[in-house]
This record gives C-alpha cells, sequence and structure tokens, in this order.
C-alpha cells in the first residue's frame, strides 16, 4: 500500500519522524519535502537529526505570500501525487504544506490522513486556523492527538473516521530527550555562550502577528532586557533584521541572540530553561511535558490542556504584562499536564489505524 507523506516546516519533520519510523514497516512511503522551510538550520539539520528517510521530492518552494506559497505548492504536489499514484496521502498540523498536500490529494480523490486533527484556537485570522480547518473538513482520517480534538470536531459535524491517538509530538520529546543528553554537549553549548543550565529564560518569535512589526518585536525585547536572567533568543530568519538593529543598543544585552538550533539542541534548551517564552505552538507542550513553565505571547491557544494548573499562561504584547507574568513563578497544581496528550505511542496506534484501513 503506497502513501505519500507531505511535510514543509520543523515540526512536522519532528512528527515524520516518529511515525515513518514505523510506517515503513507495513507502506510503501514517498516523503515530499516542500521547501516551505529552506533555511539549514531550520531544514537539513532536522532531517540529519531526526534520521529522517532522504525525501523523495524536494519541491523547493521556498518563501511568498501565503497565496503564491499555497498555490506553488499545490501545483507541484499534484505532479507529485499523479507520478506516484499513492493510496493515502499523509499531512502534519497546520501549515500551507498541510493545505496543499489536502488540496491536491482530494481534488484527485485520493483519502488524506491528517495528523493533528481538531486542534482549534477560535481566532480565525491566524493562518494556521484556516489551515487545520480546511484540512479537516478535506481528510477522511482524522487523528486527534486530544479529547478536545474530538469535540471541536463533533461541533464542525465530523464524526466519521475521527480517532484519538495521542499527540506524537509527547512521543518525539520522550524519544529524542534521552538522544540528545547523550549526544549533546550541552555543559559546552552553555559554556560559549555565558549560561548556565536553569538560569536563563528561553525566548522565541515566529509568527506573523509577532514579525511583521519592529515595534512589537521591540515590546518583547524591551520586556526582556527587564528580565533578571539572561535570555537565550535563538533568532527566526524572519525576524533577524529587525532583531539585529535592535540588540546593537547596549541596554539589551542580557538577551543572547543566536542562530537557531536543531532539534536536540533546542529540546535541552527547553529542558534546563528557568522558564519558556513563546508564541509557538509546539513549544508550549514540549515545555509542559518537561516540566518547565511557559508564557504563551498570544491572547489564545489550540492546546487549552497546557492552560491547567498555569504551567502555561498566555500573554498580550505589552511590556510590564509580559515581564510581570514571566517573573509569576510558581504553578498552581502538580503537572498531570502529559495524561491528556496519551502515553507516548501515539505514532503507534495511528499506524495501526492505517494499517486497519481496507485495501
Amino acid at each position: 500500500m503506497k502513501i505519500v507523506t507531505v511535510v514543509g516546516a520543523r515540526p512536522q519533520f519532528i512528527k515524520a519522524s516518529m511515525v515513518s519510523r514505523i510506517l515503513g514497516e507495513a507502506f510503501e512511503e514517498t516523503l515530499v519535502h516542500t521547501g516551505q522551510h529552506y533555511d539549514t538550520n531550520m531544514s537539513k539539520i532536522f532531517f540529519d537529526e531526526l534520521e529522517l528517510p532522504v525525501h523523495r521530492y524536494l519541491l523547493g518552494v521556498g518563501s511568498a505570500s501565503h497565496g503564491r506559497q499555497t498555490g506553488e505548492m499545490l501545483i507541484k504536489l499534484e505532479e507529485v501525487m499523479l507520478a506516484e499514484k499513492p493510496h493515502l496521502v499523509l499531512v502534519y498540523g497546520d501549515t500551507n504544506s498541510t493545505l496543499a498536500g489536502a488540496l491536491a490529494a482530494a481534488k484527485l480523490h485520493i483519502p488524506v490522513v491528517h495528523v493533528e486533527a481538531g486542534i482549534r484556537s477560535f481566532n480565525r485570522e491566524m493562518p494556521e486556523e484556516q489551515n487545520r480547518v480546511l484540512t479537516d473538513h478535506l481528510a477522511s482520517h482524522l487523528m486527534c492527538p486530544t479529547r478536545t480534538g474530538i469535540t471541536n470536531l463533533k461541533r464542525e459535524g465530523i464524526m466519521s473516521g475521527v480517532y484519538q491517538t495521542g499527540d506524537v509530538m509527547l512521543d518525539s520529546v520522550m524519544y529524542y530527550l534521552k538522544k540528545a543528553e547523550k549526544q549533546v554537549d550541552f555543559r559546552r553549548f552553555l559554556q560559549e555562550r555565558n549560561l548556565q543550565a536553569d538560569g536563563y529564560y528561553l525566548l522565541t518569535v515566529h509568527r506573523a502577528e509577532n514579525t511583521q512589526h519592529a515595534g512589537t518585536i521591540r515590546v518583547i525585547l524591551d520586556a526582556a532586557r527587564e528580565l533578571p536572567a539572561p535570555v537565550y533568543f535563538p533568532v527566526h530568519p524572519r525576524t533577524r533584521a529587525f532583531v539585529h538593529d535592535i540588540l546593537e543598543n547596549p541596554g539589551f544585552r542580557n538577551i543572547i541572540p543566536d542562530e537557531p538550533v536543531g532539534y536536540l539542541e533546542m529540546l535541552m534548551l527547553t529542558r534546563h530553561a528557568r522558564k519558556v517564552i513563546t508564541d509557538s505552538g509546539g513549544l508550549q507542550k514540549e515545555a509542559c511535558f518537561m516540566d518547565v513553565p511557559c508564557v504563551t505571547l498570544r491572547s489564545e491557544t489550540e492546546w487549552p490542556e497546557t492552560l491547567e494548573g498555569g504551567w502555561n499562561i498566555l500573554c498580550g504584547i505589552q511590556k510590564e504584562e509580559i515581564v510581570e507574568k514571566v517573573l509569576q513563578t510558581t504553578v498552581q497544581a502538580e503537572n498531570n499536564i502529559k495524561q491528556a496528550f496519551g502515553d507516548g505511542n501515539a505514532a503507534a496506534k495511528i499506524v495501526e489505524r492505517l494499517t486497519a484501513l481496507p485495501r
């Protein structure tokens, strides 16, 4: 049975690494990388670290407006699917690659498998929300990481082909953290950046609403420089120009900018951070999975389970609010968040579901 898997961005490489490892035992898989993330530190290093199979197709779409990028992916993915004639097309998450893969398959009457189905922020202005809603309504097989995902789909009238499998991101944290502890010379990594374990904040910013204007980045960095410990800041390519100009000011010396790091290094950085400050959907969960408190720089989250017990706190883009919430160091309850995301065997459950489909 043939399956085409479409990936294009860092979080999808991570999820695919867990599923593809098992999928190959029962399916003939063709991996297609759209090129949505093409920077070496955003793409190649992840394929190497995660030991993903070499992609059969690299579409090289690259950066563009949402419409152009999605359209070019759609054209090229249709060509791949016509050539490969798969029985299923597998997509992950909520990127333009996800939507383009689902659209191309649906137009060719190929059943779509959506891993991470049913997730909702209820903010339709987010491109990610548009992508995940449309993909769910195109999919034939919807693999939900949480019970909340099933409830969300039911509200939209989607009840057929829906399964609760757990979250493959939990699988990846449990699997790769052990690998990272053995392979990453983290003491040296910290020494080279004048950091100490459990003595720094980890900051990431990449969402369009937070990166389109220098003023928004400036507010976040103004808050970061008020914090009582170094702030390690791997800079997304989208924000490099803004950030360079701001951080040249001597008043920002406690902020340590860096290039994007690999997944294994990022796991170690998250595990040993005093607190994570981010607008990332995946990093919110990873921090909570590793018992690290998180402040999410958004007014909503697609992962409401992480808010339980105060392990994750939502925060607006105002300097005083960011500082106040980051310095709120206590959580209100024991961390039981992982229970909502499964038992670390989501990939196996997904493949089991697919294997049971009629041939």
